[in-house]
């Protein structure tokens, strides 16, 4: 054999060992290109409601959902009746904004947990009930929402001259219409109280002109949204009583008095991320980012301030949600790990 013939022979020995060792590295590492992510090939559709606001927290999952390679369609706007039937016969995928205790009717006749899923708690400390400016309240010693059917009383709030209170309330298929009319029902209040619905945020606008004019304003609201981040309960407004509890929903008629002996008519409540069961038995990762997001109601809150204020585009929105992300990162990243370790082997990759 002569020398350069070695010399070759022992150059090709070395290059091959070296690919060799290239592919045994390879082979060690956890997939990180997009196709061997868990989502590859399969797109989700989102929903929320009409409410604007909602969108925040719609794209925040859509965004975790990307990270695992799904690709997400833009959201589309239903009623929440309506959400929950979409997802529950395979039309949608998700929504992000389920109250677990306002919205129960429409989870249970939409075919409950045999066609959708709700685990984990996206959003804990959502609260709502009846408000009215404090300097009413404190003038006529108003406490409870009952003291409307004083026509007296009710008079104060009345917007139209019609003699009877104008209450600020609930869109029609909102979960809270429901809730509201129940209360006006049971405490008598039909005769001197007007539930005005339409485009809650419209009316939101006029209750907020009236009270920067120093008028007397009645009004129903919750968080997280950003109106009580502009009337502040207990600077500016205040919280009414409920006497009796008529809460609507699937726990009709239970107990909603605090700790504390007041009673507001509205068990605190909390948002979860409703989807299909079936992608959700196909999409074990999916499945598991939605049970551990977790988003504080602040952020949700201060969010939707800044929508309120004028940053309410499309655009605008995303820079918020890619800003929380960036802000947040190593939870963020953290949700995506949880949801990658739920994947079996050989899927994704």
């Amino acid at each position: 054999m002569t020398t350069s013939f070695r010399l070759r022979a022992r150059r090709l020995m070395t290059a091959g060992l070296l690919l060799l060792g290239g592919l045994a590295a390879t082979a060690g590492q956890a997939p990180t290109a997009a196709d061997a992510l868990p989502g590859r090939g399969i797109t989700v559709q989102p929903l929320k409601s009409s409410l604007a606001e909602e969108a925040f927290q719609t794209l925040l999952v859509s965004r975790a959902l990307e990270r695992l390679g799904y690709t997400v369609q833009p959201m589309k706007d239903l009623e929440p009746a309506t959400e929950h039937l979409a997802i529950a016969n395979g039309d949608a995928t998700f929504m992000a904004s389920h109250w677990n205790q306002l919205h129960a009717d429409f989870y249970r006749n939409s075919g409950g947990d045999e066609r959708l899923v709700r685990k984990g708690v996206y959003s804990e400390g959502a609260v709502q009930g009846f408000l009215i400016d404090r300097k009413t309240a404190e003038s006529h010693h108003i406490t409870s929402i009952a003291q409307l059917r004083d026509p007296e009383i009710a008079k104060l709030f009345d917007t139209d001259g019609d003699g009877k209170a104008d209450l600020t309330g609930c869109n029609p298929g909102w979960g809270c219409e429901l809730a509201i009319e129940k209360h006006l029902g049971d405490l008598q209040l039909r005769g001197s109280v007007t539930h005005r619905q339409g485009s809650y945020p419209a009316l939101m606008a006029d209750t907020i002109a009236r009270f920067r004019e120093g008028k007397p304003v009645l009004y129903y609201t919750w968080t997280p949204y950003w109106v009580s981040a502009v009337l502040r309960p207990g600077a500016d407004v205040v919280w009414l009583q409920v006497p009796s509890s008529a809460e609507g929903g699937a726990d009709k008629g239970s107990v909603t008095r605090l700790p504390n002996g007041r009673d507001y008519g509205f068990r605190a409540d909390r948002e979860q991320i409703v989807a299909n069961r079936a992608f959700v038995e196909q999409n074990p990762a999916a499945g598991r980012l939605f049970e551990v997001m977790a988003l504080p109601i602040a952020d949700i809150n201060a969010q939707n301030l800044r929508m309120s204020q004028g940053a309410h585009t499309q655009a605008d929105v995303e820079r918020h949600v890619d800003g929380w992300i960036r802000a947040h990162q190593a939870l963020f990243d953290g949700w995506i790990g949880e949801a990658l370790a739920a994947t079996p082997r050989g899927i994704g990759g």
